[in-house]
């Protein structure tokens, strides 16, 4: 009687990881698309996303710069998105933001790896 208690709030649990999984999957979608930064011509474009926050993204300021890795995940509750570029004049500067929903926008900070600096930031949706 014990062990299909157990069995039964295990397979509870992996159900409901499942199912969120799925809700996350599902809001990281909303991230597909041309996003630009209001003080300047930067943008990221997300163009795929799957289910686990793997991204194929580009960025262009005004000219292509290489994503290196792109991806999304859910902490607390909020889609992080974070970018890294390599390229000329970008050894690793990255993008770490967050979508806020209510405005649909992408905000936190940009790392500019040759300055070393963070500068906050903000992409709206193109």
């Amino acid at each position: 009687m014990k062990n299909v208690a157990i069995g039964l709030l295990l397979m509870g649990l992996l159900t409901l990881m499942l199912a969120e999984s799925k809700v996350f999957a599902a809001d990281f979608t909303t991230l597909i698309g041309r996003w630009q930064r209001p003080d300047g011509g930067y943008i990221i474009e997300i163009r795929r996303i799957d289910s686990e926050g793997k991204m194929e993204a580009a960025y262009f300021n005004p000219r292509p710069i290489n994503v290196s890795q792109a991806r999304a995940t859910v902490q607390k509750g909020y889609i992080k998105v974070e970018l890294e570029l390599r390229d000329s004049g970008y050894p690793g500067s990255r993008y770490t933001l967050v979508y806020d929903q209510r405005s649909d926008r992408l905000m936190g900070l940009y790392y500019h790896a040759v300055s070393r600096q963070d500068f906050e930031v903000v992409f709206v949706r193109k």
